[in-house]
């Protein structure tokens, strides 16, 4: 709540900064691929901002991911798009159907950065070819705890996170996805970097937190992606 009672939507960083823009991504996987040359066309005539992956479970499926500011830009031009051929003969996945907004958590140093711009720059960043994408939903005790004890256990968390992307191995895009899932998950997690390797190593070494180790109910399903095609913003 805002000091004057009303609602405060907003998304605030470190240093009283303050918000009022963040970044909608979307991500469907498809199956029944036979062109994949003609869907990076498509996408490249598009104007669309975001990335196509070779499915690496599916040898005819691919995965798409766009992202805009404006969520009414996801349900109508990225809708046609999506809803015109090459795409319209291919079988979307139920399962990997996700949407997410970046978020604050109250501690970034450059919020703008952090909710617009980070997001693209690791999503289209042509060195880093794998990503893996998936939801989680936290347990209801995990909203129990105090602010300070649920702190503590994001630290920890975000801690590894960093470790791996200082290292240049892998970076995480964090989006909260309330009432926005159909299968009412938390949040969409994408991990992106040069080498599949270090991406498993990294959900690996977060299973010891106390995050996931304790207050996950449901991780996955998991997409495993090659990066085909990539275009940031014109």
């Amino acid at each position: 709540m805002s000091e004057g009672g009303g609602v405060d939507v907003r998304e605030h960083g470190a240093g009283q900064q303050v918000a009022d823009q963040r970044l909608f991504v979307k991500f469907q996987a498809f199956g029944g691929v036979a062109d994949v040359k003609a869907l990076a066309a498509a996408l490249d005539r598009s104007g669309l901002e975001g990335a196509l992956y070779a499915d690496l479970h599916d040898p005819r499926g691919v995965g798409v991911v766009v992202m805009s500011e404006d969520p009414v830009h996801l349900a109508t031009r990225v809708r046609d798009v999506l809803g015109a051929e090459p795409f319209a003969g291919l079988e979307p996945k139920p399962a990997l159907a996700l949407l997410g907004r970046t978020y604050a958590s109250g501690f970034e140093p450059d919020l703008a950065d952090w909710l617009l711009a980070r997001p693209r720059r690791v999503i289209c960043d042509p060195a880093s070819a794998w990503a893996i994408w998936y939801p989680l939903r936290r347990s209801g005790a995990f909203a129990r705890l105090t602010r300070d004890e649920q702190a503590a256990i994001l630290r920890e968390h975000g801690a590894l996170g960093r470790a791996y992307g200082e290292a240049g191995l892998a970076n995480d895009i964090r989006l909260a996805c309330h009432g926005l899932d159909p299968n009412d998950n938390d949040f969409v997690i994408g991990l992106i970097g040069p080498g599949l390797h270090p991406l498993s190593h990294l959900v690996q070494s977060m299973r010891r937190t106390v995050q996931t180790s304790q207050y996950l109910e449901r991780l996955g399903p998991f997409f495993v992606g090659y990066a085909l095609w990539r275009q940031a913003a014109r």
